[in-house]
């Protein structure tokens, strides 16, 4: 017989590799994002007891949900974006973990929970992610049972979301890396345009290459056009296509 230690243990054992696998594959974080509200759901649900997810992430001072398990989850999200604050925001916003056991008998938001309560939603736990940086998020987690993320189950959310912290955070380092790779590569294709134009105009005029560049800075100046697009107007103009830069592996 199995017992219930190790039975979590290998669910987590389960979850962590399907997690981690997940965010070698995914194309983007966003999707990403969308399969662990997924995951989250299904994990914490129960036969007849399903447990909606949403993911808000907190940036630039304005908070939005990224990910939801359902259509259903995300309107929960909305309602409390709609009314400026609420458990998930908080929990993103402020790092902290917000439980509400019974939006009967909540007064914290009473005109976000009442609208919440009118869909059927009983208890809300929100959690927050640990991530690095500047970066804030929270798995908020809707149940239609009062009391649902007490005792054991508020054990299980707070494990899964620890487990799944590393993971997100691998996936937002992943995305910061090639959002800062095509920044790269596209600063470097830019320059390579203009160095290309700037060559064209010493050739065109038997300049030097300080006068030929202050000629296209002159260009563009005088046409209010920003340089990168006079030099690529250059370069088009010997009608051989536009530059590329080549990237070795």
């Amino acid at each position: 017989m199995v017992s219930d230690s190790t039975a979590a243990s290998t669910d987590a054992t389960s979850t962590n590799q399907h997690l981690h696998e997940l965010v070698l594959n995914s194309s983007d974080v966003e999707e990403f994002l969308r399969e662990l509200a997924r995951v989250s759901a299904r994990s914490l649900s129960e036969p007849g007891d399903e447990i909606l997810c949403g993911i808000t992430l907190f940036r630039h001072r304005k908070a939005a949900t990224v990910a939801s398990s359902s259509a259903t989850a995300q309107a929960m999200d909305e309602i409390q974006y709609a009314f400026g604050d609420g458990p998930c925001v908080t929990a993103s916003r402020e790092q902290e973990t917000v439980h509400i056991r019974d939006l009967d008998t909540c007064g914290r938001w009473p005109q976000y929970a009442a609208t919440v309560r009118g869909h059927g939603v009983r208890s809300i736990l929100a959690l927050p992610f640990l991530l690095d940086g500047d970066t804030r998020a929270a798995l908020n987690l809707y149940s239609h049972r009062s009391g649902r993320f007490d005792g054991r189950a508020m054990g299980l959310a707070r494990d899964f979301v620890s487990q799944t912290s590393l993971a997100l955070r691998l996936a937002v380092r992943f995305a910061h890396y090639s959002d800062t790779a095509a920044n790269l590569k596209a600063t470097l294709e830019t320059r390579t345009g203009i160095d290309v134009a700037v060559g064209i105009i010493m050739a065109q005029n038997r300049c030097s290459q300080a006068e030929a560049f202050e000629l296209l800075k002159a260009a563009s100046s005088a046409r209010n056009i920003k340089l990168h697009a006079v030099a690529a107007g250059v370069v088009e103009s010997l009608g051989k296509g536009p530059t590329r830069t080549h990237f070795d592996v």
